[in-house]
């Protein structure tokens, strides 16, 4: 069989009125397979496991603290020994309850992700974890790459809330039993080298069901998984800002389109606001501008802009909504307040 000839060639075709040819033309995405390659892995293995080490390290210091009466912690901290402490094998092992649940926490959410890019054909990498020697964290939080342009709304929006849902089911069984492993201790007479947490109101209502109400001069001693499941918290909170190109600026892409521009903005006002609540917030402010002035306030459209969310992904949207408030504190990190 050959094509109909034309005085173009083989392929031509009649010519006519591109408006009458496509009036009736609706455009099909069909999802591409994926290549085989998905980042390198072996820098994604060195990667996880340098956090694993950094989160570990970081792990073993909140347990050796904890480990710690409150009441006494003045008298004790000048006569500890970094040195005997890092070469005792369980100050490593007693580390893993915060490793373990804060690289559960931030891996669900990624893969949350990458499965989301798998179902639709998206090209993304796996995830990559980033180690860092922060002394509360131990890790800035991990991430994949997209590398192929999303097919549609529907698309954006369920890649986009997958990961914040994947890391908040996680996030939440591990609270509660990290606070039921927590203890309440008094408060030392000088609480000035005490660091005082945000609480987030699901932090707040957890530590009410399993603790009730502490009384004045007491304070929650938070085990290292009570700690990782507060900072999981946080790092949901962080990711549904509606911002650009983070988890919450896709899922306001796919909701509003081209007004989730002037959400950007405002957003991005309310963040430098919040750097005079909190210094706390000063660093990723400061990394919200960057991206913002390298890739600019408008988030990438997808291929088919005229696909609408049906009833029930709006409704997701507004579960994302919720999460957001009540995983969000407006102070996270500051010196202790209360008094003993």
């Amino acid at each position: 069989m050959h094509p109909p000839s034309g005085p173009d060639g083989p392929s031509s075709l009649p010519i006519s009125d591109p408006v009458d040819r496509y009036d009736d033309f609706v455009p099909v995405y069909v999802p591409r397979p994926l290549p085989p390659a998905h980042g390198r892995l072996w820098v994604q293995l060195v990667l996880l496991g340098a956090t694993v080490i950094t989160t570990t390290l970081v792990g073993g210091s909140h347990y050796y603290s904890f480990a710690i009466d409150l009441a006494t912690v003045n008298d004790l901290r000048p006569e500890l020994s970094p040195t005997s402490v890092f070469l005792d094998p369980m100050f490593w092992v007693r580390g893993l309850w915060y490793s373990l649940t804060i690289l559960a926490i931030l891996g669900c959410h990624e893969m949350g992700h990458y499965l989301a890019c798998l179902r639709y054909g998206v090209e993304a990498t796996r995830p990559y974890f980033l180690p860092a020697p922060l002394p509360l964290t131990g890790t800035l939080g991990a991430f994949i790459r997209i590398r192929s342009r999303i097919p549609s709304k529907i698309a954006l929006f369920d890649i986009g809330i997958a990961g914040p849902l994947a890391g908040f089911i996680v996030a939440v069984p591990a609270l509660f039993i990290g606070l039921w492993l927590s203890r309440v201790d008094r408060l030392p007479a000088d609480a000035s080298n005490l660091v005082e947490l945000g609480e987030p109101l699901l932090f707040r209502l957890a530590a009410w069901i399993v603790w009730g109400d502490v009384a004045d001069g007491y304070t929650i001693n938070m085990h290292p998984m009570a700690f990782a499941a507060w900072f999981g918290l946080l790092a949901t909170a962080l990711n549904l800002f509606p911002i650009a190109q983070l988890d919450g600026g896709h899922i306001s892409y796919a909701v509003f389109g081209r007004r989730s521009t002037v959400i950007t903005i405002v957003m991005i006002g309310v963040a430098i606001g919040l750097t005079f609540v909190s210094s706390s917030w000063i660093a990723w402010t400061v990394l919200l501008v960057i991206m913002i002035a390298m890739m600019g306030p408008r988030h990438p459209p997808t291929l088919d802009e005229d696909e609408s969310l049906d009833r029930g992904r709006l409704l997701l949207a507004v579960v994302a909504l919720v999460v957001l408030i009540v995983c969000f504190t407006p102070a996270p990190i500051g010196p202790f307040l209360g008094a003993p």
